[in-house]
């Protein structure tokens, strides 16, 4: 008797999305970013599949209002941009960042956790960053994030 192992590979159209909503008012930035990376991902889920994307939607609310854990994290941490001129390289703290353009220390965070392939653009699309209690996807009916 000859048994059969079959692998399930998920289809680019067959994949069910679901949408979820979570509030990251005092939440670690590296522990919040590695749950939603891992939701984006769909790594969560029994049908994941590396080459296609199954992950699910995530909104995120308060955006600005994570908390990192080191003394002096958001005096050593920088980000950098290059706008491809000459002297056109720019370098910016973490309190800088928080200051001016809260939601892209998470953005950066998660976008970082994610696999580097061109599927990573896709993903990143489907988080949805608001630094204020509200969001304009009511409509989707996200649910809360799981623990």
């Amino acid at each position: 008797m000859k048994v059969a192992n079959n692998s399930f590979l998920a289809s680019p159209g067959k994949v069910e999305q679901k949408w979820f909503v979570v509030d990251a008012t005092n939440q670690t930035l590296g522990r919040l970013a590695g749950r939603i990376a891992t939701i984006l991902m769909g790594k969560h889920k029994p049908t994941y599949t590396p080459h296609i994307d199954t992950g699910d939607f995530v909104v995120v609310l308060n955006a600005g209002k994570v908390k990192v854990t080191g003394r002096r994290k958001t005096e050593q941490v920088t980000y950098q941009r290059y706008s491809f001129y000459p002297s056109g390289q720019k370098e910016h703290t973490m309190a800088q960042m928080l200051e001016k353009h809260p939601e892209r220390v998470l953005f950066f965070a998660v976008r970082r956790m994610l696999p580097k392939n061109a599927l990573a653009k896709h993903m990143i699309s489907k988080m949805k960053l608001y630094t204020g209690d509200t969001h304009p996807h009511q409509a989707q009916s996200p649910e809360p994030l799981p623990n």
